[in-house]
């Protein structure tokens, strides 16, 4: 059966109407989970296996029978993995149908179909007795309800309801306990990642400096995590202030509260300095005693860095606190984690709660809308002082002092910086509330408000009037889009270029002038592990998962780029940059297809993983903007990437199967097609056989 979605277009900025498949949000989940990851992760495997043969042998060493109760089952691996430690009867409970489905027919064929029972249903509706979902109570509780932050996916909520309905009073739990660490750190990098800093503008009257208004300052930010894989941040970036404290843990195999809590940690500063932000990471440890642990410590904190297992699935957190605060060494201060249900955070005390009476329970919430518009890599973007310098460059040399700007770009300092370097007359349009509100603060924080002029709606609705009868001499954009993913998304500016072309007056210059795609051909150090086949895992057959995620990608996914932060997944490059095509916004979008092919060639030794595509935006004719790479492949073909930008990573299926033979093919054929009328870019690439 077919259905009707809605979606907004990113690139065309219209909501569209597709016909699609009545499971293809099923499709998009599987092809974009995180099972694969899972599966690969060797570390996590191995400790739950050893943690459950502990329970089940020392509930059989009680003369029990060993009852399970396995919440979250996925592929049923840990159920699987019960039964073969001696469990006498599973319960695997997973509420995701197409997922559930998977599960039995695993099951069935490891032939565990006699002992574990999928139930396809949230655990907190499962139901007990001798009509119910299970006959009895469990007296093993396994769980695997764990994100990055380790309560975000409700791990809390259903410990709490499996405690009170589902399992045995003192049961035993596998992961027995979980600990959450914090480390205090000032740096100015990821500080850069939640506040505005100045913005320093060069100007022929001396430097203008563009100030965050005194909202933006006070707010405390985004409520939520930022989940990143710490590892590949320099420690050279962040300066440690703390010790690795542990806040709090959480007993699995007790009732469990999903209340709000806090947790006071007294620590005395390892030297003075900013307390800006926390690092955050948790451990989980599979028995009573804590000899099976698992940990997501960063390699600073590891006993064995050598030994560190990459995961995506699981990886570290950084909280900001909602002011930046000095410390000095040697002076006690308290740190204190809080949660709720579902998300923590952290503040700084001179003393401790219990001393003084005060505990913040509510988790801050952003009011100043920077937080709402600009996500942390773009605060990170506009706190990049080079890039404004380029764009104040670029703009040097197109403005003129009677030009007309028109700004286009979600919540951008361009109008600003055009002011400053001597536009007549400065228009900028801001379609969404969020960004008319939070320029229109910017504006008057720093006395612009009667300077330059907003225009909050939509670029196809601009008419004469809003633009005061003038004709615009200068369009501009960086371009920013909140509502883009993969890069070629902020080719909406190109689209919006089209729908002001009537506003744009006589020999009318537009930035940037053009846009160029590239491509390379890339082997990964770990990414490539989040879409390869596993085959088998710890024994068991899970060859129906592969499929049923390669059926899924077939579906539609494999067919198209997916955006990762390629910062925090090294890569080498196996292939020469390469630009794919080029789009001119000096003239409208063309009602014709755009089409290119060719082929790249494999320079350096490795296996092609996958082809990584980004945006290149060519301010004037010799300054230009990459989002993807920053600087000249080394010889060994590591890259630099944007740190502020995501890139499109178009996995090869072919290569990701870790058995696969190094050498093959050593040429890759692409073809790439625009379509206008839709704004897709469709791509396809393949191995050539070079001849002999």
């Amino acid at each position: 059966m077919k259905v009707f979605c809605g979606r907004a277009n990113p690139t065309t900025g219209s909501v569209e109407w597709l016909e699609e498949d009545e499971h293809y949000d099923y499709h998009q989940e599987i092809a974009r989970s995180s099972y694969a990851d899972m599966l690969h992760d060797k570390d996590r495997n191995v400790k739950y296996y050893q943690g459950i043969r502990a329970a089940v042998s020392r509930v059989k060493g009680r003369g029990q029978k060993a009852l399970v109760v396995d919440i979250g089952t996925g592929t049923g691996l840990l159920s699987m993995m019960a039964v073969t430690a001696g469990a006498d009867f599973c319960y695997a409970i997973e509420v995701f149908k197409p997922m559930a489905d998977a599960a039995v027919k695993i099951v069935e064929k490891n032939g565990f179909s006699d002992k574990i029972k999928v139930i396809n249903k949230h655990s907190t509706e499962v139901t007990v007795g001798p009509d119910g979902d299970m006959s009895c109570r469990a007296n093993i509780l396994v769980t695997e309800l764990f994100d990055t932050e380790l309560i975000g996916e409700g791990a809390l909520p259903s410990y709490e309801h499996a405690h009170r309905h589902l399992v045995q009073e003192n049961c035993e739990a596998v992961p027995h306990r979980a600990t959450v660490y914090a480390q205090l750190v000032e740096s100015r990098r990821m500080w850069s990642w939640n506040k505005l800093f100045p913005v320093h503008v060069q100007t022929s009257f001396g430097e203008q400096v563009i100030v965050p208004p005194s909202e933006l300052e006070r707010c405390p930010g985004a409520p939520s995590v930022y989940d990143i894989q710490l590892n590949q941040v320099s420690s050279s970036d962040f300066t440690l202030l703390s010790d690795v404290l542990p806040m709090f843990s959480v007993d699995f195999s007790k009732q469990v509260s999903s209340s709000a809590a806090c947790y006071s940690k007294q620590f005395e500063p390892l030297r003075s300095g900013q307390a800006q932000v926390v690092l955050s990471w948790w451990d989980i440890e599979m028995d009573p005693e804590g000899k099976i642990r698992c940990t997501m410590a960063p390699f600073w904190a590891q006993s064995d860095p050598e030994g560190l297992q990459w995961r995506d699935h699981w990886m570290q957190c950084v909280y900001f606190l909602p002011q930046e605060e000095p410390v000095v060494q040697g002076a006690a201060l308290c740190l204190v984690a809080h949660h709720d249900d579902y998300c923590v955070w952290y503040s700084l005390q001179r003393t401790s709660p219990e001393e003084n009476g005060r505990v913040h329970q509510l988790r801050p919430v952003c009011d100043c809308q920077a937080h709402l518009l600009w996500n942390r890599p773009r605060f990170g973007e506009i706190n990049n002082q080079d890039r404004t310098d380029q764009y104040a460059q670029a703009l040097r040399t197109v403005l003129t002092p009677d030009s007309i700007c028109l700004c286009v770009s979600d919540g951008s300092l361009l109008s600003m910086m055009a002011h400053h370097l001597g536009a007549e007359q400065v228009f900028t349009i801001e379609s969404s509330a969020a960004s008319h509100k939070l320029m229109k603060r910017m504006f008057k924080a720093n006395h612009l408000e009667d300077k330059i002029s907003i225009i909050e709606k939509r670029p196809e609705l601009l008419t004469s009037a809003d633009l005061e009868g003038k004709k615009v001499s200068l369009l501009l954009g960086e371009p920013f889009f909140t509502t883009s993913l993969l890069p070629w998304h902020n080719l909406y500016f190109w689209y919006v270029r089209t729908a002001v072309d009537q506003h744009l007056g006589p020999g009318a210059v537009v930035m940037p002038l053009a846009a160029s795609l590239h491509a390379m051909i890339v082997e990964f150090r770990d990414l490539w592990r989040i879409r390869s086949p596993c085959g088998d895992c710890e024994g068991f057959d899970v060859h129906i998962m592969d499929d049923m995620i390669k059926r899924a990608l077939d579906f539609r996914e494999s067919k198209e780029a997916e955006p990762h932060p390629l910062w925090e997944y090294p890569c080498r490059s196996l292939s020469e940059p390469q630009r794919i095509l080029t789009f001119d916004f000096q003239q409208p979008v063309p009602q014709q297809p755009m089409h290119a092919e060719g082929s790249m060639e494999l320079r350096r030794p490795g296996k092609s993983h996958g082809a990584v595509l980004w945006m290149e935006y060519h301010l004037t004719q010799d300054n230009t903007v990459s989002t993807g790479l920053l600087e000249p492949l080394e010889d060994k073909g590591d890259c630099c990437w944007n740190p502020h930008c995501k890139q499109a990573v178009y996995f090869l299926s072919t290569t990701l199967d870790p058995r696969m033979p190094l050498d093959g093919p050593r040429t890759v054929s692409y073809t790439v097609d625009f379509h206008p009328h839709t704004g897709d870019i469709t791509m396809e690439f393949r191995f050539m056989h070079t001849p002999d």
